[in-house]
C-alpha cells in the first residue's frame, strides 16, 4: 500500500498548527502588501493583515510560487510515495492550473484535485483525504472520488461594507455608493466555480435569515437530506468572533442535528470582502468503505 500525504495551502483555512495535529502540509499564501511579500500564517496574521487592511494598505493576493510548490513536493515525496495536492476552486485563482501543469513532471505521483472548493468546504476536503488515505485509497482514487462530489457544496456569505467589493472592482463605485446609502449587506454565494450575487437584505438580522433559508432549501432540495444526516455543516467570519458565535447560535438552533465547524474566513476571500463578514457553508458527506 502506497504512503499519501496530503497538502492543500493556507486558503483552506488549516493554520501550520492545525495541520500538524491533522498529519497534512499546508503551503501559506503568498500576499503582496506596499509591494513587499508575507506569507500567511508565516509572518502574516489574521491580525495583522486586518490592521493593514484597515490601514488602507493595498494588498494584493498571489497563487503559490512555483518553485515553492516544487519545493514542498520535493520534500514531501522523500518521505512518501504520493501526494493529493487540493488547492483552491480553478474558478477562483490559477493556482489549480498552474499546480496541474507542473504535476505533469511527477510521473503521477502527484494528483491534483480540482474539485471547486475555498475556505471552510475545502477544509472539509483534505480531511475527507486524510480519512480516505487512511483506509488505503490511492493518491488517483482520492481524486476521483473528491472530484466526484466536487459540486455537492454551498456557500453563502454576508458582507458587511460594500468598500472591499468595489476595490476589487466586482461591483461599481455608484453601485457601492447607492448600497452603503440604502445600509444593503449583500448576500454573495459559491456554488462550484465563482463567488456570485445571491441577495440583498438591508439588515445584518435580514441576511442572516437569508442564509439560513437558502442551507435549510441546499439541504432539502439539492441534497435531499432535510435532517442533515448527509451533511457537513460550517461557519466562518471575518475578524469579528463575537457576531459570527452569536449567529452560530442562530444556525445551530435550524440545524440542531448537526455539529458546526467555524472557523476564519481564509485571507484570499478576507481581502476582497472586509472584515465583519459571515458565512455559512455546507458539502455532502463522502460515503466511507
Amino acid at each position: 500500500m502506497s504512503k499519501v500525504t496530503v497538502m492543500t495551502d493556507s486558503n483552506s483555512g488549516i493554520t501550520q498548527e492545525e495541520a500538524k495535529q491533522l498529519g497534512v502540509a499546508v503551503l501559506p499564501m503568498p500576499f503582496y502588501m506596499d509591494g513587499q511579500m508575507y506569507y500567511e500564517d508565516i509572518d502574516l496574521s489574521q491580525e495583522q493583515f486586518y490592521e493593514r487592511l484597515a490601514q488602507g494598505t493595498e494588498i494584493k493576493t498571489s497563487m503559490p510560487l512555483v518553485g515553492d510548490v516544487a519545493d514542498a513536493w520535493e520534500r514531501a515525496l522523500k518521505e512518501c510515495d504520493e501526494i493529493v495536492h487540493i488547492p483552491m476552486s480553478s474558478g477562483l485563482s490559477s493556482t489549480c492550473e498552474t499546480a496541474l501543469v507542473l504535476a505533469q513532471n511527477y510521473d503521477g505521483r502527484v494528483q491534483v484535485v480540482n474539485n471547486q472548493r475555498i475556505s471552510v468546504t475545502m477544509r472539509q476536503s483534505v480531511i475527507d483525504a486524510v480519512q480516505l488515505a487512511g483506509q488505503g485509497h490511492s493518491a488517483e482514487e482520492i481524486k476521483n472520488i473528491l472530484e466526484a462530489c466536487k459540486f455537492e457544496s454551498s456557500i453563502y456569505i454576508m458582507v458587511d461594507t460594500l468598500e472591499y467589493l468595489k476595490k476589487g472592482g466586482r461591483i461599481t463605485p455608484a453601485a457601492a455608493a447607492l448600497g452603503t446609502l440604502l445600509k444593503l449587506k449583500p448576500v454573495l454565494q459559491i456554488q462550484g466555480e465563482k463567488l456570485d450575487a445571491f441577495a440583498k437584505a438591508r439588515t445584518v438580522k435580514q441576511a442572516r435569515s437569508i442564509m439560513i433559508e437558502s442551507m435549510k432549501n441546499d439541504f432539502e432540495k439539492r441534497f435531499d437530506s432535510a435532517d442533515g444526516a448527509k451533511m457537513n455543516l460550517s461557519m466562518a467570519y471575518t475578524y469579528n468572533l463575537e457576531e459570527a458565535e452569536s449567529f452560530k447560535e442562530e444556525v445551530q438552533a435550524a440545524f440542531p442535528n448537526n455539529e458546526i465547524v467555524l472557523q476564519p474566513l481564509s485571507l484570499s476571500i478576507s481581502c476582497h470582502i472586509g472584515p465583519g463578514a459571515l458565512a455559512v457553508a455546507c458539502s455532502k458527506k463522502i460515503e466511507f468503505c
